[in-house]
């Protein structure tokens, strides 16, 4: 025997170990199922599943990396929910999108998703409960607010139960992926202006034809051979596309913030963040007074933006995201100050922090 049939003989026998333990783990989490049901509790414990992710991390010694055992151990924990109790999770489509990967990313491949057209019919679809959850984008780092989605939030019952960071990176991709035979490129219009740089440069003279989605921009490149689209890497291969150009995006550092909307109000996790909106009167001093509540209590607000209200005229609302959890005795009193100062007030939720940025792998 060779030395490397040797190696994938232990490979062999690791990999009968791995199955017969995923097994037990699986056997084991349809008994954790059993348990929720006669509670009356939902399968989805964001709270728990953190908890077990940052434990492996921590445990782990390497030559794997962080972001590998992150991806694998998602898998394992999708597997789970999916013999406990199946659920669905609602996103803008069609397939290939970046909600769509980011909803990947939180949930796994082992759960049902619903591709929508709009964001507004993801919450639509949420708040009937024909979905339990959702993912929708909030904001960009290069393009910032996803204003629809905040208008959203203001309109709709549905609450906050988590938060993803994904990386975004955009290619150009064809049918042929030759530069040569492209005649018109579809883009949605956030993809559009990240690339705007890039395309002046390099495709000025193509006429731009924006889209719904980046998926669906993939879905009319796929039908016309003289098209191109703006897409993510994993839409390629899912439309039978080929890469033009790769990462044509202006800014390397790009990142999309999707926010995971249902009904669910996650325990505190000791590492999470609080969203809320309200209103002001129109009068001096108004905004100062509203927020002195969370400065004096010093808990850190890591991000404030304003909206015109869409039912009233010259009146705007603010969204706050504050660290901490409503169940945290500094942050429910002054969020109940903060209630009684505005003028309008509503909770969006507490949810676990996110623990970083993932990345498109």
């Amino acid at each position: 025997m060779t030395e490397k049939e040797a190696i994938r003989d232990q490979i062999d026998t690791l990999d009968q170990e791995l199955l017969n333990l995923l097994n037990q783990r699986q056997t084991l989490a349809q008994a954790i199922g059993r348990i929720k049901n006669r509670e009356g509790r939902g399968t989805l414990d964001f709270q728990r599943e953190e908890e077990v992710l940052a434990h492996l991390m921590h445990l782990n010694p390497g030559p794997l990396s962080p972001a590998a055992l992150r991806n694998i151990f998602r898998e394992i924990i999708s597997a789970a929910r999916e013999v406990q109790m199946p659920f669905g999770v609602a996103f803008l489509g069609p397939e290939a999108t970046f909600s769509h990967l980011a909803a990947l990313k939180k949930f796994g491949r082992a759960t049902r998703y619903g591709p929508m057209t709009t964001i507004q019919e993801v919450f639509a679809e949420v708040e009937k409960g024909k979905f339990q959850y959702g993912v929708v984008p909030i904001e960009n780092s290069t393009e910032g607010i996803v204003n629809i989605s905040m208008d959203l939030f203001a309109e709709t019952s549905v609450k906050i139960c988590g938060e993803i960071f994904l990386e975004v990176s955009h290619d150009l991709v064809s049918k042929s992926g030759q530069r040569a035979d492209i005649e018109v490129i579809y883009t949605h219009p956030q993809a559009h202006a990240q690339c705007r740089r890039w395309l002046g440069t390099h495709l000025g003279d193509i006429p731009i034809l924006e889209v719904a989605s980046t998926g669906v921009a993939a879905q009319k490149a796929a039908k016309n051979p003289n098209a191109a689209a703006i897409a993510s890497a994993f839409a390629a291969p899912l439309y039978d596309l080929r890469v033009v150009e790769s990462r044509i995006e202006d800014n390397p550092g790009n990142v999309t913030h999707f926010f995971v909307i249902g009904a669910d109000a996650p325990g505190p996790t000791g590492k999470d963040k609080t969203s809320i909106l309200f209103a002001v009167d129109n009068i001096p001093g108004a905004l100062y007074k509203t927020l002195r509540p969370l400065a004096e209590r010093e808990l850190n607000m890591t991000r404030i933006v304003s909206r015109p209200a869409r039912n009233e005229a010259w009146r705007y609302l603010f969204f706050v995201d504050v660290d901490g959890h409503t169940a945290e005795l500094q942050v429910g009193q002054a969020l109940e100050e903060v209630e009684a100062i505005s003028a309008h007030f509503k909770l969006l939720g507490s949810f676990p922090r996110a623990a970083g940025v993932e990345n498109l792998s």
